[in-house]
């Protein structure tokens, strides 16, 4: 997995300054309150939400089940209705395909509607190392570019920003990049929205090459699809001569009938619209009426990796909505750079380091930045269960288990985690392994709980900073029982 998050420090490191940032915080929490209580509304007035997460978390399992017979399938489709299939296993072989077909072109800039798939490759980079610019065209990628920043966010990759920032990033860098500088420009949104409206219409009408992502993709009919609310999807999928869309392989869906719950629930989970205001389709190419050539690049990347474990693949399921970033209190407090990755919050711990593996000091931290509250289970609208899947890499990560890709390779990695913690898993271990010794410890801890203090003092006052210690009890539960049951020793 590529991007532009190497070298990033462990998550407690990154989040440090985040964490004691007053700004970004408050705009955190504005954003993702505001975000999640509309969504809470929107979903309430499905009467058959349950029903709707539970088949789409039936068509997701069952298509991963069978992803090779959907995927070629889906090649089948696209090829038959005038589009070209490429298949790549990695960042790298995605980014030389995306650029030797934009060079045979023969042209210099594309235009792209927004796609976490590029991200993750590191596809601007890749482009402009070969002299071919690339222009964000959605709202908040486009104040990111701008802005020299990295996404924080997946439906909002700028809500780390508020109004006065954007105002300023426009003000100073639109200038450079082929329009003048916006005079005057205040801080209120339909100012904003207008001067992005003037920034890209001249690119929409001048580039010949567009690239997309697809929010799903249907083998029967070579179909893709990509939902937005701002048109300039509409612009970059209809406007170019040619369109290159690269898609991770987990984005298929069976039938055309199966996009009618998905195009329920993605859009009330994410922008808590009732349906989006942009749904834009495409099935290969149709003369007179949109690019004359398509290509369709099938990105895997770590993807075959994660299907390959029984827990972690339910990953995989995601469909992209952000509601569990709005919910989890971790990400409230951190922000999405954080992470280090394009895929932040409770869906990026579990996702990055099954995608990049975790021989870096992030990946191998991440499945530790939740605090394992469920909530971001009871939104997701797949029902991935996060939490479950975020216990088993720490799991895999303590035990050195095969998180570690060296090439195409699968690699064990050695265990690693605070030595202290090792200590006290062992000295448990012998503890629950001899309940004589068992017996006298919890009965020493209950005859001496009045000394006991309500805080860990050392390294572990900060976790003890917010939290008392549990009182110990007056008596061991062996005891208790014995006491009150006729003395019948408990099993």
């Amino acid at each position: 997995m590529s991007g532009t998050f190497v070298g990033m420090p462990a998550f407690p490191e990154a989040a440090h300054d985040a964490v004691n940032n007053r700004t970004l915080r408050g705009n955190l929490r504005h954003a993702t309150h505001t975000i999640r209580a509309k969504r809470a509304k929107a979903v309430a007035e499905v009467s058959d939400w349950a029903a709707l997460r539970e088949a789409g978390k039936q068509i997701k399992d069952h298509t991963l089940r069978h992803l090779d017979r959907y995927l070629v399938q889906l090649e089948e489709s696209v090829t038959a209705a005038g589009g070209t299939v490429h298949w790549a296993a990695d960042a790298d072989e995605a980014n030389r395909i995306v650029t030797r077909l934009v060079k045979e072109t023969g042209e210099t800039e594309v235009v792209k509607v927004k796609s976490m798939a590029t991200q993750e490759i590191a596809l601007n980079e890749a482009l402009e190392a070969e002299g071919i610019r690339a222009y964000e065209t959605d709202l908040a990628e486009l104040i990111v570019q701008l802005g020299k920043d990295r996404p924080s966010h997946i439906l909002v990759p700028a809500i780390h920003r508020n109004r006065g920032e954007i105002r300023d990033i426009f003000r100073s860098e639109m200038g450079a990049w082929g329009r003048p500088a916006p005079e005057g420009l205040t801080d209120t949104p339909a100012e904003l929205a207008d001067a992005a409206r003037l920034h890209l219409r001249e690119k929409f009408l001048r580039a010949k090459v567009g690239v997309s992502g697809a929010n799903f993709m249907v083998a029967e009919t070579g179909t893709l699809v990509v939902v937005e609310s701002e048109g300039n999807g509409r612009m970059c999928l209809t406007l170019p001569e040619t369109l290159i869309s690269v898609v991770g392989i987990e984005k298929i869906v069976p039938t055309w009938q199966d996009l009618e719950v998905f195009l329920q629930t993605l859009p009330r989970s994410s922008t808590a619209e009732r349906m989006n205001p942009y749904t834009s389709t495409w099935t290969g190419t149709t003369d007179g009426d949109g690019p004359r050539t398509f290509h369709l690049v099938l990105l895997d990347n770590g993807r075959t990796d994660t299907l390959a474990d029984e827990v972690g693949r339910q990953a995989l399921r995601c469909i992209r909505c952000s509601a569990c970033l709005n919910v989890c209190p971790v990400y409230e407090r951190a922000g999405g750079h954080a992470y280090g990755s394009v895929y932040p919050g409770p869906i990026g711990a579990i996702l990055s380091p099954q995608l990049r593996g975790t021989a870096s000091e992030i990946d191998a931290s991440l499945p530790y930045a939740s605090s394992l509250c469920g909530a971001c289970y009871e939104v997701c609208p797949v029902a991935i269960d996060i939490p479950e899947v975020l216990v088993h890499l720490r799991e895999r990560i303590v035990e050195g288990g095969p998180v570690t890709r060296e090439g195409a390779k699968v690699v064990l990695k050695p265990a690693k985690g605070h030595a202290a913690e090792r200590a006290a898993m062992r000295g448990a271990r012998w503890a629950f392994s001899h309940p004589g010794a068992l017996r006298a410890g919890q009965r020493l801890a209950s005859r001496t709980r009045r000394f006991h203090p309500r805080t860990l003092p050392g390294p572990g006052k900060a976790w003890s900073a917010s939290r008392d210690l549990p009182e110990v009890p007056a008596e061991p539960f062996r005891d208790w029982w014995q006491r009150t049951h006729g003395g019948k020793d408990a099993k």
